[in-house]
């Protein structure tokens, strides 16, 4: 890339996705979701047509860490070496002044700037006509990354376009501008990505229902297995509003701030339409199923997103939402194959849940560098030695409930030998504790499903247990 030899002349630039792979209006939505959602969508419904004084709202509702922002890399460089050339560097932006000041301040840039200030919102031909007074025509130099620029292009010496627009470089070029152009943009691989397709794995819960009754035909498999895509679906919506709702605490987070939406791999807009279209296709496919179904998968995802929005950030609650969700995913197995949970299923699972859920929880304090809360979560190191008994009273649960199935009519009839159920007790124990253990001493990943279908020791134990059921079972 070249770049324009005018030193005497300012370097404006444009700010959301153009030098941030972001864009601060957005930011300022979901960080003030997060916080305070009913006020922010109150905001968001009386100012929508005036987006000068909703950019100022929710810039003060949700004050945003500017300083963590993800900054496009060439853009950042070119900012630089234009400093060291003497140049001033002035950012232009239609996002709220106190965001633009405080972006300039951390990045060392010239405090002069031009932004939206709650009455004037400072697009397009508005912005081009404040840089001109300032500048005149043709007296700075302009990067901007959308067809929106264009009126401020006109005005430049020399225009920078960030992203792939020929049709606006080559007009632009037929006008006598010199036109630089950044490559930017995103990959459908990172949104992939965003989706934690990864993650549908525990969507194989949906299985145990008729596994535990023993109603393995196909009618059964393949109505569980179009279930199994619906929650897939609806779990990637969630997955991608909860990283939406987290980026502030995710780039403070060691490995968390690679996440697509966090580093600015993928535009926020883009996110938020992918999340839409995947809670659509979740609910048309679940309706398609059964109303019942439609129900289930509607709850899963109204206590996700309640939980992504305030009870992950609740002591204990988060644990229970947590099992509560996995408890959901049998439950929706049983309604999809039209097979009866069991209570002691659900009883086995819910404890089973809480237990891996305070290893999550063990995990991530036992990897924290610090004493300090959970950023975005409710719990610090101290709580350590409480995450582990209650981890050990889940673990008992669990197995209680599984011993008690062992004498009810509904085992009796499935198992020629239910006393052999009792033998499987032994490797779901070592399977529980072994978790519970791993996750103290910060030896599991952040999630402890991930994990397990990856733990050769764990898979064994699993594999045992399914063996030891098979052998009491009558089934052949």
């Amino acid at each position: 890339m070249s770049e324009p030899a005018t030193a005497s002349k300012p370097l404006v630039l444009d700010v959301d996705g153009t030098f941030l792979r972001t864009d601060m209006l957005l930011e300022s939505f979901w960080h003030a979701m997060g916080r305070a959602p009913l006020q922010c969508l109150s905001i968001c419904v009386r100012l929508i047509s005036n987006r000068a004084a909703l950019k100022h709202a929710l810039a003060g509702l949700a004050s945003i860490r500017t300083d963590l922002l993800p900054v496009n890399q060439q853009v950042a460089e070119l900012a630089h070496r234009s400093q060291e050339q003497g140049r001033d560097v002035i950012l232009a932006s239609g996002s709220d002044r106190s965001l633009v000041n405080r972006l300039a301040e951390d990045h060392g840039l010239k405090p002069t700037t031009f932004a939206s200030d709650g009455q004037i919102n400072l697009t397009g031909a508005r912005k081009a006509k404040a840089l001109v007074a300032a500048y005149g025509k043709g007296g700075f130099d302009y990067a901007g990354n959308s067809s929106v620029d264009v009126p401020v292009w006109k005005m430049a010496e020399n225009a920078i376009i960030v992203g792939s627009y020929p049709a606006i470089a080559e007009s632009l070029s037929r006008e006598g501008l010199n036109v630089t152009q950044i490559a930017s943009g995103w990959r459908k691989r990172d949104l992939l990505r965003g989706m934690r397709p990864h993650q549908w794995v525990k969507n194989a819960l949906l299985f145990l229902p008729i596994i535990a009754a023993h109603r393995l035909d196909m009618p059964g498999v393949m109505a569980v297995l179009l279930a199994i895509v619906a929650y897939s679906f609806a779990a990637s919506a969630i997955y991608i509003v909860n990283d939406l709702l987290d980026l502030e605490a995710d780039r403070l987070h060691q490995t968390k701030r690679d996440r697509p939406f966090a580093s600015g791999a993928v535009p926020i807009m883009i996110g938020m339409v992918a999340a839409f279209g995947l809670g659509v296709a979740a609910l048309a496919l679940a309706a398609w199923l059964s109303l019942a179904l439609l129900g289930i998968v509607t709850l899963y995802m109204v206590l996700s997103l309640a939980y992504s929005l305030k009870l992950k950030r609740m002591r204990w609650i988060d644990i229970a939402t947590l099992a509560g969700l996995y408890t959901l995913r049998v439950i929706a197995g049983a309604v999809a194959a039209d097979v009866v949970a069991s209570g002691f299923l659900v009883a086995f699972i819910f404890p089973t849940f809480i237990t891996l859920g305070c290893v999550k929880r063990l995990t991530e304090l036992t990897l924290a560098k610090s004493d300090e809360r959970l950023p975005g979560r409710g719990y610090g190191r101290p709580d350590r030695g409480d995450l582990l008994n209650v981890a050990g009273l889940g673990t008992f649960g669990a197995l209680l409930a599984f011993f008690l199935y062992s004498f009810t009519p509904a085992a009796q009839a499935l198992y020629t030998h239910p006393w052999q159920l009792w033998l499987a007790l032994i490797p779901i124990a070592a399977w529980l504790i072994r978790m519970v253990v791993l996750g103290w001493t910060g030896q599991q990943d952040y999630d402890p499903i991930v994990f397990a279908m990856k733990d050769k020791i764990g898979i064994a134990l699993i594999l045992l247990t399914l063996t030891v059921m098979f052998s009491a079972s009558s089934i052949g």
